[in-house]
């Protein structure tokens, strides 16, 4: 019998795996599993580093001052090191999500079909191959936006390259474009995909996964891969933009790429595990202040009142739960669906495709879209009026966008933090009680992790010098002004 090892998926997730023993008892167990069930485990294990506000793990909201500790405010100031932030977001990523994804990549590729099905099985794997593929470009991004270069071609091959070697950035970036439009075009929306495990996209009514959104998701994140490329490669970033608008981005929140979490344990949504017995996030006075002096609705659905004021704690600043209005009700709802990519996040990089290059429309009316998009997604009421008190500007267009991406982003800190580094607004101003390593600004990026230096040093030492230093203020390539 040919076996496998991966990570251990929780039994409520288990869809299709056969196995004799109980698996869930013995996280080293070996047993056969099918692409299905990996696919599942690998989206659990993305939406719930996207969105877990753990400490140990995701602290973005955190470092875009959304948030801020009571007690312990480590993260607040920057200090990522005493909990090994890095190594758990490397492993996540790296281990529980690409892994996972590559063995059901293997597991598709070695499938024989059985007589009934050699005139399905070529479009179903073409299909199933494509959204796998996806998935990895997704994950590869957020990677290199955390860290700069990293171990991709020899990343997951650890049989022959237990050590990998770290590859540049700005290769890997034009290489995920590459395979992301192979992708697009390789689904066929005629063929099967997978009946069971897509958790992103499934389509209960026609009890599979749906392609066509699955294709506007792929064109959606060629935008978002375009987009970031504006500064440091124009002329790659507005034809991958305008290849992704062409081809069909998200046109509503329906086609928002989005996990279902449940309401029993242990599948809630990884944020309502933080907070539900845990009082350790108060509002941060920057996000806070900015919206009461914008009167902007949706200050109702992000934060909790006090005395019905909305009070935000000085960022790194312990303070008391009960003086400080809180995360809103979302935070301590089990089944808040996790965000991968929003229609509210992809209308900004339309607004901003449009200010820069005149792609795609007016780029005051796609500014409104976003915005409106988000007063819906929060049940916020019409926008018009906070439109109308905060027009885009065109003389400065980037503090616009920037700004109201960053309040609309509040729920997507990792993407937040995106918009914050290549646009340069909002001006956040790192605390004074920073760590030293933060040489007082806010981190563009985090440190490689202290495993890599001490397992894989070589790679680690030249990877380091070939981004100009392993440090928080060494920006990513991208990021250039």
């Amino acid at each position: 019998m040919k076996k496998y090892i991966i990570t251990p998926i929780l039994a409520l997730l288990f869809i299709g795996c056969s196995t004799t023993d109980d698996v869930n008892l013995d996280e080293h167990a070996f047993y056969n599993t099918t692409q299905e069930s990996l696919l599942t485990y690998a989206q659990k294990e993305l939406s719930d580093y996207m969105n877990t506000p753990s400490v140990n793990e995701n602290n973005f909201r955190l470092t875009m001052q959304y948030w801020t500790e009571t007690i312990y405010v480590n993260e607040s100031n920057y200090d990522f090191t005493n909990r090994t932030v890095s190594n758990n977001v490397w492993t996540d990523n790296y281990v529980n999500v690409l892994k996972n994804l590559d063995q059901a990549e293997r597991i598709i590729n070695a499938y024989t079909p059985t007589p009934s099905e050699l005139t399905t099985w070529p479009g179903k794997k073409k299909n199933q191959l494509a959204i796998i593929d996806m998935m990895k470009v997704y994950t590869y991004q957020v990677l290199v936006d955390t860290y700069g270069d990293i171990p991709y071609t020899q990343a997951l091959n650890i049989d022959v390259y237990p050590l990998p070697k770290y590859d540049k950035a700005a290769d890997i970036y034009t290489d995920l474009i590459t395979k992301l439009k192979n992708d697009i075009t390789s689904i066929d929306t005629s063929k099967e995909s997978f009946k069971t495990g897509d958790i992103f996209y499934y389509n209960p009514t026609i009890g599979k996964s749906d392609l066509d959104k699955w294709k506007k998701f792929g064109n959606s994140l060629l935008l978002k891969l375009g987009i970031a490329l504006a500064d440091v490669n124009p002329n790659l970033a507005q034809s991958t933009v305008n290849q992704a608008i062409t081809g069909g981005v998200m046109t509503s929140s329906g086609d928002d790429c989005k996990f279902t979490y449940l309401a029993a344990s242990p599948n809630e949504n990884p944020m309502f595990q933080e907070t539900s017995s845990r009082d350790d996030f108060i509002a941060g006075k920057t996000l806070v202040d900015y919206m009461n002096v914008s009167n902007d609705p949706r200050i109702s659905a992000y934060y909790t009142d006090v005395d019905g004021d909305y009070i935000g704690q000085v960022i790194g600043t312990p303070g008391e739960f009960a003086d400080f209005s809180n995360a809103g009700e979302f935070a301590y709802t089990e089944t808040t669906p996790g965000i991968i990519l929003s229609y509210t996040e992809v209308s900004f990089y339309r607004a901003e495709a449009a200010a820069r290059w005149g792609i795609g429309g007016s780029p005051a009316a796609l500014y409104a879209t976003a915005i409106t998009s988000s007063f819906n997604d929060w049940g916020a009421g019409d926008a018009t009026a906070y439109i109308a008190a905060h027009p885009y500007n065109a003389a400065n267009w980037k503090k616009s966008i920037g700004e109201q991406a960053w309040v609309a982003m509040y729920n997507q800190a990792v993407t937040s933090w995106n918009f914050f580094r290549r646009l340069d607004y909002p001006q956040l101003v790192a605390p004074s009680t920073a760590i030293p390593n933060a040489e007082g600004k806010v981190p563009v990026r985090l440190q490689y992790p202290t495993a890599e230096a001490t397992t894989n040093g070589s790679n680690y030492a030249a990877a380091s010098a070939a981004i100009g230093g392993d440090k928080l203020t060494t920006k990513i390539f991208w990021d250039i002004n």
